[in-house]
């Protein structure tokens, strides 16, 4: 993962939209990328976030006026500047190669130093859990070498990410016992206890929390603070947002997400797609009595939403619930209720999946019940595949379609065969839904359902599409590709149609 200098601009305006306390912009020694990153910071206008860089103490043998990188630090102009230094011995002979005693000079050294020129100082104790297995005594000189030279917090880090929580409680007690500097837990993710690490610090009493948003880090990543911040806000009652802040966690997520271009787990905590999901019978059933029943926040106090997904799984309470969401008005015991379930059930059987396809659902069901009109017919379609000289394949779609009693026919050409359908279907349809221009398609995934049959296979073909206010999603399934990509784009399009209708009428 690699940032732009913009990419890195755009979250650091995200994070303080959200309401963090500090955000570390980078080593402005070590690149001249974030050395630009903390010169243009400055023209955000940060509301609330503290800007710090990071930072190593000075080298071994040199003075902390003659270290680049402590200079490169100080060019950065932040008030807060985030300093680790080795807390583990067994770091200090084998990596830096140097001795404990003028280790514990360095960090000396460099603390005094930039706190003598009025900067807010972050110690990071890189390595403490280790290197206080193995020698507590220096882990903890360590601590206090940084804390007599004035540092503002002491951050234990768990560097490596294997520390268990039990084990963490016992040596943050430790450290309390020692040192009034306010603490700060830095944990990474390796045993899979990056989170619990930092919410059994926070319990013990640090006040800072160091971590990324969804956990992005080196090798399994660090402590993700969007399942941080909620933890500590909803069940361990300790503010770390502004007031209201917290119902723009699941955004703030999504989006940088984006802007890393990673894909978001829809079963991250909190704010994942999936993280407020039933699918069951027995659970969407209870859940129409009471959403206590199987969750356990609200879905809205981090801007996720509560779904329902209807599947093979679900009985008639979904449907219902889902009917509910729609504003359909269909009777719980009526027959054809239970024969759209049965409807469901067979096209899930056949390989068709609602579940990550809400917009054909819905339609599905608004046709059921009455409430949905085509808003153009098929009468032909011919796809022409060519060979061409240079190599490239190329395609041509020639399509008829009936639009409110008139014919429209048209052709044209794609990069491929969907992509010249999708040409031709916009362009015979622009002339009277000028609006599809709005409409551009985000994600196209193709599924096959059952390999053994080779080529022959039946395949599932699952669309994202978007507009400039929402982003749904379509599924089309068939032994034929063209007739299951088919499927869904005619359902993308009908979906965005009826949803203008709806705010028209």
């Amino acid at each position: 993962m690699a940032f732009s200098v913009e990419d890195k601009l755009k979250i650091a305006a995200k994070l303080d939209y959200l309401g963090v306390s500090y955000i570390e912009g980078g080593w402005p020694g070590s690149n001249p990328k974030d050395l630009e990153f903390f010169q243009r910071v400055r023209a955000l206008g940060l509301q609330r976030a503290r800007v710090a860089a990071f930072g190593s103490t000075r080298r071994p043998s040199t003075s902390v006026r003659q270290d680049g990188n402590l200079q490169a630090l100080l060019e950065a102009g932040t008030e807060v500047v985030t300093i680790f230094g080795k807390a583990w011995d067994f770091h200090v002979l084998r990596a830096l190669e140097t001795t404990l005693e003028e280790n514990l000079a360095m960090i000396r050294d460099t603390v005094a130093y930039l706190k003598d020129l009025g900067l807010e100082v972050v110690f990071d104790a890189e390595h403490f859990f280790d290197g206080y297995r193995h020698n507590p005594d220096y882990a903890l000189r360590v601590l206090g070498e940084a804390s007599e030279a004035g540092a503002d917090w002491l951050v234990l880090c768990d560097t490596n990410g294997g520390t268990l929580p039990w084990e963490l409680e016992q040596m943050v007690s430790e450290v309390q016992r020692e040192y009034d500097v306010p603490l700060g837990i830095h944990a990474h993710n390796d045993g899979a206890c990056g989170v619990a690490n930092s919410l059994a610090a926070v319990r013990l009493g640090a006040r800072q929390v160091h971590g990324t948003i969804n956990g992005y880090g080196e090798r399994c990543g660090n402590a993700d603070l969007t399942a941080v911040i909620p933890n500590l806000e909803l069940k361990m009652k300790r503010r770390c947002l502004p007031e209201g802040h917290l119902v723009r966690l699941t955004e703030v997520s999504h989006y940088v997400s984006e802007v890393a271009n990673m894909p978001r787990h829809n079963n991250q905590p909190f704010v994942g797609y999936g993280a407020f999901a039933h699918k069951g019978g027995v659970h969407v059933s209870a859940l129409l009595k009471d959403s206590l029943t199987y969750e356990h926040i609200n879905p809205e106090a981090v801007g996720n939403r509560r779904r329902v997904l209807v599947s093979e799984l679900s009985g008639l309470s979904n449907l219902l619930y889902k009917a509910r969401e729609l504003n359909l008005d269909i009777n719980a015991y009526d027959a054809e209720t239970r024969k759209v379930i049965k409807q469901i059930k067979e096209l899930e059987n056949q390989g068709f999946q609602f579940e990550g396809a809400d917009a054909s659902l819905e339609l599905l069901l608004r046709r059921a019940f009455g409430q949905y009109r085509d808003f153009f017919q098929l009468e032909n379609l011919k796809i022409l595949i060519e060979k061409q000289e240079t190599g490239g394949i190329g395609a041509e779609a020639v399509i008829k379609l009936r639009v409110n009693d008139e014919t429209v026919h048209t052709a044209a050409e794609g990069d491929g065969p969907v992509n010249a359908l999708d040409n031709a279907l916009r362009k015979a349809l622009t002339e009277f839904y000028p609006f599809i221009s709005d409409m551009h398609l985000t994600d196209y995934k193709v599924r096959v359902l059952d390999g053994a049959e080779g080529t022959a296979a039946k395949v599932r073909v699952l669309i994202e599409s978007a507009d400039q206010k929402e982003t749904w999603s379509t599924v089309g399934v068939s032994e034929n590709i063209i007739e299951a990509s088919w499927q869904a784009l005619v359902d993308s399009l009908n979906y965005m149609l009826m949803k203008r209708s709806l705010q028209q009428s």
